[in-house]
């Protein structure tokens, strides 16, 4: 696809968040700026941390990158509600700060998906129209385009509107970011009928039915969701998170299984070892761990989450988010759709 070249384009990354820090962002962020030439990154965290680990890399000082330093971290174990009132000098919370201020179009971090969530709320706000933000990311399918589900764990009981909200968001999120021209929206439910499904689904599938902005092609099962018979699938956070957990366990359950097999016997391990790579490839390509870089949507700015535990590839691939969506400017397509949804509804 295409790529905009804008005019500017800074991010703030929170390098000291998720399990590994910046042994992890600091690579992440190298390759970034080898990869994009225009990209300017401000790293947020300690500063003489981040400093001598630039130097270890020979790359300090570094005309793409710049440092803010911030004195504390908010940690994995930390209650959203205690990073949010005693963490305002957190690396995330600076990088939050400087979005809203302007100074970066983006923020990426790999922290406390809790405390990410409920600051980016308080700092940057709702859009118009949009009650709750949503976590959205992109899995793959069988075939063709990768798929969006939202929510994933930002809110965890929605009524109606707010997911008829979350399929107005995903839909922008899907034509912007892949370019898929009217994608199928579906809700997921437990069976494909009418009849079934709780009376917030009921609703919010009348509520898509009316509307002409949106290709609501009805419900969709759990063993669909990775057939590509929708492009963005849409739920309430529970269901959401549970679903992708729960892929992402049996994943793992199949490595598993497999890596079990070839023990048992000589030819078993010969043939195992010829193939263990290929299922190795396969698994990264079906791991919700490794799809990495979750979108937090429905605010006034743009922000990626990372898995926790992202390597310096994982993290380097929700910059790549973070800079396709600066560059289709999704959160003023959002607001657009929005506001031409509640004009037709009205």
């Amino acid at each position: 696809m295409h790529r905009v070249q804008p005019v500017k384009l800074t991010l703030a990354l929170d390098m000291m968040g998720g399990d590994h820090g910046p042994h992890s962002t600091i690579p992440a962020a190298l390759a970034a700026i080898c990869e994009f030439p225009e990209l300017h990154l401000i790293l947020c965290g300690d500063e003489a941390n981040l400093t001598e680990q630039l130097k270890l890399h020979g790359v300090f000082p570094h005309p793409q990158l710049s440092i803010r330093h911030s004195s504390q971290v908010v940690s994995m174990a930390d209650k959203p509600s205690v990073a949010l009132r005693s963490k305002r000098d957190s690396s995330m919370r600076v990088a939050l700060d400087l979005v809203d201020k302007g100074e970066v179009q983006a923020c990426v971090s790999a922290g406390n998906t809790g405390a990410l969530i409920a600051m980016a709320h308080f700092v940057l706000k709702m859009l118009n129209g949009v009650d709750r933000p949503a976590l959205v990311s992109a899995l793959p399918a069988i075939e063709g385009n990768p798929v969006y589900m939202l929510d994933l764990g930002a809110t965890v009981n929605c009524d109606a509107d707010t997911l008829f909200q979350f399929a107005v968001m995903g839909a922008v999120m899907a034509e912007e970011v892949i370019g898929i021209s009217q994608p199928k929206v579906a809700l997921l439910n437990m069976g494909e009928e009418e009849i079934k499904g709780s009376d917030q689904i009921k609703r919010a599938s009348i509520l898509l039915s009316d509307c002409n902005e949106i290709n609501y092609i009805g419900y969709i099962e759990g063993n669909d969701i990775f057939t590509g018979k929708a492009d963005v699938i849409v739920c309430d956070g529970f269901v959401g998170n549970v679903a992708l957990k729960t892929c992402e366990g049996v994943a793992k359950l199949i490595l598993r299984r497999f890596e079990s097999s070839i023990k048992d016997k000589v030819a078993a391990q010969l043939f195992g070892w010829l193939i263990k790579p290929f299922i190795k490839n396969l698994y990264q390509g079906v791991n919700p761990d490794h799809y990495n870089g979750a979108s937090l949507i429905g605010l006034r700015g743009i922000v990626v989450k990372s898995h926790g535990n992202a390597t310096k590839d994982a993290f380097l691939s929700a910059i790549r988010q973070a800079v396709r969506e600066v560059e289709r400017q999704v959160p003023a397509k959002i607001k657009d759709r929005l506001e031409h949804v509640l004009i037709d509804k009205a």
